[in-house]
């Protein structure tokens, strides 16, 4: 590095290693030996695409093996430009996000990682929502304590010396969080976003509920994880504030990582999925104490990771009548108090019976896709609820879509047993999601649309065209206005995606 005032190199700027010894080993080969025994828990051979993790930062002693499942699932051998390193603050309130733009190096046991200036200072320039705060990055530990893992995983060294760098990666960009100001998150998300691609690996640093008791952990860290791994900001913001609203002991936050991790699901789009990898707590290890723990999860978010909907799918005859059939027992279990389990091994059972030609049976029920159940009686709407993830087999999602439509859809009563026989039971299976640039891709009567801005999103089935009399613009509109709630004209600063849908 030049100084520009006299032409002399000067000394680069280097972050010490703040928390060896305390959260790691400070020993570069007893480190390096612990990290490399973490990642051999759960070696992987079959590497997907992955965007980005949540990993815990607390000491590897409690931590380091749940950490470790999510770095095991990156490829060595791919190269990242960029590694962006998101966390909490455990020292300063920043009301945005700080940038450690000042200094070149961060420094492990393991060696020096080299921090990209250059695109730290294009963050802040780029929004006041980012800035520079010493004090968020000098003595915190949730960036730090990734560092090693991703120092033994690029490298290809069997040796534990000392070296420069990731290799194949031009730096880290250290972001520290803390806003409970939702729109400055969609702001620093909409900064990030640009970054977000292939060529670039975001790692979120979070731990879970922090002090409950083992029993409370395991329950409030559950619904926590369901929340993350649905990808949905509205839906993991509405369960951190119900655990909070529920008066559990000792329960000090449910995600300390929480403001990282809105930011990183304001980001996603419909070809992210978010998966779940492995749950631990302090009462799992060793003999600690089960009165007091601490949650951690490890998640990875998998680009293009749902399983589609090949371009020869389709439904026979038989196979839309056995959906129907499905849907429709689906809800006089629940009426007659089956349970979901009971109702889940009938449609396996019936997905799973041979063809009328005695032949090879419904494999098309079991391939993982999105569908709505719509209800309808004496030809008026009664129900309609639908999912979109390709994360679950047809069969099962058709059942309970069904369950949902007639019990929990919130505009209609539930469904009841004077009802059953009247019900209309129509299934839309739907292909997976495009995104668009312009409505002039979307073509009327062929495909639906989803609108998402945030964490509002709203969609109309194809068939709605077919219900109205409305142009292509004022049927977007609508979904922007009634469904989205993002107002007449919400749709054109918005995200949007067509599907198609078979209707049967």
């Amino acid at each position: 590095m030049m100084n520009s005032c006299n032409g002399q190199t000067s000394e680069p700027v280097v972050r010490p290693a703040t928390q060896a010894g305390r959260f790691y080993e400070s020993d570069a080969q007893v480190l390096a030996h612990e990290v490399d025994s973490l990642l051999a828990r759960h070696a992987q051979s079959d590497f997907e695409d992955v965007a980005a993790l949540i990993v815990p930062h607390a000491g590897y002693y409690f931590s380091g093996n749940v950490a470790a499942s999510a770095y095991a699932r990156l490829n060595p051998k791919k190269s990242y430009k960029r590694i962006f390193l998101l966390g909490p603050s455990h020292y300063e309130w920043l009301d945005g996000a700080s940038v450690n733009s000042e200094v070149d190096y961060y420094a492990t046991p393991l060696g020096q990682v080299k921090v990209d200036r250059e695109t730290a200072q294009q963050l802040m320039a780029a929004d006041s929502v980012f800035s520079y705060r010493p004090k968020a990055h000098d003595r915190e530990h949730c960036l730090e304590v990734q560092l090693p893992f991703l120092q033994r995983l690029f490298t290809s060294s069997t040796v534990p010396e000392p070296v420069e760098g990731v290799e194949g990666v031009e730096g880290i960009i250290p972001i520290i969080i803390s806003t409970n100001d939702f729109s400055k998150l969609e702001r620093i998300a909409e900064v990030l976003k640009p970054w977000f691609t292939d060529e670039n690996l975001f790692i979120i640093s979070s731990d879970f509920s922090h002090y409950p008791s083992y029993a409370d952990a395991c329950e409030v860290d559950a619904k926590t994880g369901e929340a993350v791994a649905s990808g949905d900001v509205g839906q993991f913001i509405a369960t951190i504030e119900d655990n909070a609203r529920r008066g559990i002991r000792n329960l000090s936050t449910s995600a300390c990582g929480e403001f990282p991790i809105i930011t990183l699901l304001l980001m996603l789009d419909l070809q992210c999925q978010v998966k779940h990898i492995l749950y631990q707590n302090s009462g799992d290890i060793g003999d600690h104490d089960h009165s007091r723990v601490v949650g951690y999860h490890s998640f990875a978010v998998v680009r293009n990771g749902r399983t589609r909907i090949n371009t020869e799918f389709s439904l026979s005859d038989e196979e839309k009548q056995l959906l129907k059939k499905i849907a429709y027992e689906s809800i006089k279990d629940s009426l007659n108090g089956k349970s979901v389990a009971e109702s889940r091994s009938l449609s396996r059972s019936l997905s799973l019976s041979k063809g009328s030609k005695g032949s090879k049976g419904h494999s098309s029920l079991l391939q993982k896709c999105g569908a709505f159940v719509s209800l309808h009686k004496q030809g008026r709407l009664r129900g309609c609820i639908g999912h979109f993830g390709e994360d679950t087999p047809l069969h099962e999602i058709v059942a309970e879509m069904a369950r949902a439509a007639a019990f929990e859809d919130p505009r209609f009563l539930p469904v009841t047993h004077d009802e059953l026989d009247d019900l209309d039971i129509e299934i839309s299976v739907l292909t997976p999601m495009r995104r668009i640039q312009s409505i002039d891709e979307f073509q009327l009567h062929k495909h639906g649309i989803y609108i998402r801005k945030g964490y509002r999103s709203g969609t109309y089935l194809p068939q709605v065209a077919d219900e109205v009399n409305w142009t292509k613009e004022e049927f977007v509109a609508h979904c922007s206005q009634d469904k989205a709630g993002l107002g007449w004209d919400g749709w054109r600063d918005a995200e949007l995606y067509v599907y198609e849908a078979i209707v049967f």
